[in-house]
């Protein structure tokens, strides 16, 4: 399916908070905005697993969380995470951050900083890049997006809501707009067919993030 951002009447721009004009002005932090999706990226997590993701779907889920402890750390806050597994062996990983950074290019289409179709910039080929609770290397959220057949990104700010499903990293829906429901943060569903299934038990002895309180449910 084609990838197709949809515009935002005149009377909704201005959500960005860079004060830019143009889309090759916005500076790069953790990812590229330049891009959308690097499908050579999301291959090469692919064809080396083992390195990428060397805990399994365990391994998965920090990168995940890792998110939101940064975000709590910067902003001087503990943050609250709520973690499902379901019964179909998905997992939901909800945060009550800011939400993921969201702009409106000089087109008014509303533009998601890429976090799932591009790699972070701060750690992905770091050799020094920081270790997860795992003992293992934090690469980024594209390593989950890649190795996921199906993960949908909801992300609530203040000045907008918006829904996408990936399928292996690459988006198959418009950045769709949502009820914000008055709250802020990011969801992120997702199932890998790459690993088994995790308990609990199995994610409570490696959740050691020091900005989050972490609740896990089951469904």
């Amino acid at each position: 399916m084609p990838y197709v951002m949809r515009s935002l009447p005149v009377s909704a721009q201005g959500i960005g908070e860079n004060g830019r004009v143009t889309r090759a002005d916005w500076v790069n932090t953790t990812h590229d905005w330049a891009g959308s999706v690097d499908r050579e990226h999301l291959a090469q997590i692919r064809g080396d697993v083992g390195r990428y993701a060397p805990g399994g779907l365990l391994h998965l889920v920090q990168e995940v969380v890792a998110y939101p402890d940064d975000e709590a750390e910067s902003s001087g806050r503990r943050g609250v995470c709520t973690i499902t597994l379901h019964a179909d062996g998905s997992i939901t990983v909800v945060d009550d951050g800011r939400g993921t950074d969201t702009r409106v290019d000089e087109h008014g289409r509303p533009i998601k900083k890429p976090v799932m179709a591009t790699q972070d910039l701060r750690f992905f080929e770091d050799p020094a890049a920081p270790l997860l609770p795992d003992g293992h290397p934090r690469r980024g959220m594209s390593v989950v997006a890649a190795l996921s057949d199906r993960l949908t990104h909801t992300n609530r700010r203040l000045n907008g809501s918006w829904t996408q499903r990936y399928e292996y990293g690459v988006p198959v829906t418009d950045l769709d707009p949502v009820d914000s429901h008055g709250t802020t943060g990011t969801s992120v569903h997702f199932h890998s067919t790459y690993f088994g299934p995790v308990s609990v038990a199995d994610l409570q002895a490696c959740l050691d993030f020091r900005h989050l309180d972490i609740i896990l449910s089951e469904s």
